[in-house]
Parts: structure tokens; sequence; C-alpha cells
């Protein structure tokens, strides 16, 4: 496993620039570890591309590519055989077990029944319930000066029962948000002010035509203060 590359393509291949190594200019050391590991010691920049593979350890970032090593024991003779002995000759000099060629697992087409593969489906996880109709987008505007000490609303999207009023939002924004019970929450629809009141569904078929986006209606929200 020490030492230069035996093999390589010639000087003036076009394969040495897509198959040929950067480090020892050898076809097979594209799998061989020495050279790679070797230039390792001295840098932890990638020999083609000069991007740092690994700040302090870039050895643990290293990967066999077993398809283009094929590629390169297809197309140089004896590369392959001569490549088996010398990694023989490195674990019986140091007496280890000499591991065995690693092969790519056989696969064989199986006949599944049809019902089988229907049952063997994968089935949801969670269903919504039929109830909730209604889906939201909650966009929050801002807030108003004096407004503060208040967490982002992490989930803008809600599906609710469109029997739900603007109320139950407001409530569901000042809670997510941990707001101050000082602190109001205005909730907007398009260009309309929404009232306390009103039921999402009604908003929906009404004012809300306007302000639907990929069947979810679109709200705006805003914190302030309640006015004395």
């Amino acid at each position: 496993m020490e030492g230069p590359a035996r093999w390589s393509f010639p000087s003036d291949s076009s394969l040495n620039q897509e198959y040929g190594s950067r480090v020892s200019e050898g076809a097979q050391s594209i799998e061989d570890e020495s050279c790679i590991i070797k230039h390792f010691f001295c840098s932890n920049r990638c020999p083609n591309c000069s991007i740092v593979v690994h700040q302090t350890q870039p050895l643990y970032s290293l990967r066999p590519d077993r398809q283009l090593q094929d590629i390169v024991f297809k197309m140089v003779p004896y590369l392959e055989e001569d490549e088996r002995s010398r990694i023989c000759a490195f674990y019986k000099q140091r007496g280890l077990a000499i591991p065995k060629p690693v092969t790519a697992p056989a696969t064989f087409a199986v006949k599944t029944p049809q019902r089988q593969k229907k049952d063997a489906q994968p089935q949801s996880v969670f269903t919504i319930p039929s109830e909730l109709d209604v889906s939201l987008m909650l966009e929050f505007v801002g807030a108003q000066e004096g407004v503060k000490n208040f967490k982002p609303l992490e989930r803008k999207y809600v599906r609710v029962s469109g029997e739900a009023t603007v109320r139950h939002v407001q409530l569901f924004i000042s809670r997510k948000m941990e707001l101050s019970q000082n602190y109001k929450v205005d909730v907007v629809c398009g260009e309309h002010l929404l009232e306390d009141g009103q039921s999402l569904r009604d908003i929906c078929n009404t004012i809300g035509k306007t302000s639907l986006l990929d069947g979810m209606l679109i709200l705006h929200f805003g914190l302030v203060l309640p006015t004395q």
C-alpha cells in the first residue's frame, strides 16, 4: 500500500483529467490510500479543488468511490490483479487478516401479489378531522411602540373549525407569543378589521374570498396597546 503508484495513463491522454490522481498522477491511486493519506499529513485541503476538507481531521472525510475505481480497473490492464496482490502483501507483512473484497449484494425481483402490494402501501399516521375545515395563514405585521417582551409566532399555519371566532384566533396568538394581558391583538382580513365575534366560516364566505391563497385564509395581525 506504500510507495508511488505503478500504473498511470499516457501523459497526453484525456483520461488523466477524469480518472487520474491529482496527487501521484497515477491511475490506481484513485482508491489507493497511501497517496491521499500522505497528502493530508501536509495539508487539510482537497487536492482537486483546494477546499478545506476538515480543519483538524481531514482523514475522517475519506470515502472510496467504488464505481469510479471499477471504471479504472477495466481501463488499465492488470491493474486490479496488481492492486489485490499488493493489498495481500501489505497485510501479510503485518500479520493481519486479509479483508475480503467488497461486492455489491445481488438483487432479485420478487413478485408480490396485487393484494399484498395494496396492503403494503404506507398509511397516513394522521387524519385531519372533518370538522377542522378552515386553514389559516397568520401573518405578523408588527407591534405598536411600547409593546415588548413577546415571542415570535413559530407556527403561522393553523387548521381550525369554521365555527371558531376571531376571538379564538386572538387567544391562540396571545398564548403562543406569551403576550401580557395588557396587550391586544388586532386581526385584519384584506382591508377589514375583524370583530371578535365573527366566525371564520362567515369571513371565508364574505370578505375572505379575496384573501384566499391556495385554499388558506390569510389573516394579518398586529400587537397594540388597548385604547384608554
